[in-house]
């Protein structure tokens, strides 16, 4: 009795999976991230979160916020918008790692989802 078995090379799995660089998976991540840090991000013409927007590359893996003031509001600002975290709203500084603890296990099947996964 001869038995043979062909295995498809790693990378060929990743990429079936949408798991390669710039893959679906990688695409899928970055717009949930984007989609879900939306009503954290403060506000106040919107020019913030749209720079998150025209700032990302989706399936590049990074998220950037490329409005000059950007770096200053997710270190400092103090959320007194009508929507800030000082009156019980979302939108305030350190806007992703707040989202990340609310939403992450939600990222995280979404992911899974869109790689087939179980």
């Amino acid at each position: 009795m001869i038995i043979k078995a062909v295995f498809n090379a790693f990378s060929t799995v990743l990429k079936d999976h949408g798991l390669n660089k710039g893959g679906k998976v990688q695409k899928t991540i970055d717009s949930e991230v984007l989609r879900r840090s939306d009503p954290y991000v403060p506000m106040d013409t919107g020019a913030l979160k749209k720079s998150g927007i025209l700032g990302t590359k989706i399936g590049s893996g990074e998220v950037v916020y490329n409005a000059v003031y950007a770096d200053e509001n997710y270190y400092h600002n103090a959320g007194k918008g009508k929507q800030g975290t000082a009156k019980g709203g979302l939108r305030g500084k350190f806007w992703f790692e707040r989202m990340k603890a609310d939403h992450l296990a939600d990222i995280l099947k979404t992911a899974k989802d869109a790689a087939g996964g179980k």
